[in-house]
């Protein structure tokens, strides 16, 4: 299983990468799309959506079973990833690079709020 040491996780499953000038990717994680199964529809928050940290924010559904998306720190969606609400099994092939969401921090410090890719390992692991 996947645990790219350039990213930051949730406890709830999401990655999150810096992108351009503030703005930062968001998806789930290998472990989590491993977990779901055929990943078969995916419902983003629209932009302008504000993000609570931790508190749901959309939805990726399997054949197998439907999970929440948590947002991962205080935000603002600013994008969506129309390439994968329209083929969702993207985020099967490859989860690290199919990003649901960009979203705009409060708080600049979003690694600090997060955790690093060590952690994330021991979280799943237990």
């Amino acid at each position: 299983m996947s645990i790219p040491k350039t990213l930051h996780y949730s406890k709830e499953h999401l990655w999150t990468q810096a992108d351009t000038d503030g703005i930062w990717l968001a998806g789930i994680t290998d472990y989590a799309q491993d977990l779901l199964g055929d990943i078969v529809f995916v419902d983003a928050p629209a932009v302008g959506t504000k993000l609570i940290a931790g508190q749901p924010c959309g939805l990726v559904e399997s054949v197998k079973t439907g999970s929440d998306l948590h947002a991962l720190v205080d935000g603002e969606v600013v994008a969506i990833n129309e390439a994968v609400i329209n083929a969702p099994e993207r985020i099967n092939d490859k989860p690290y690079q199919a990003w649901i969401f960009k979203f705009k921090p409060v708080e600049a410090d979003v690694e600090a709020q997060l955790l690093s890719s060590e952690a994330y390992q021991k979280l799943i692991s237990e």
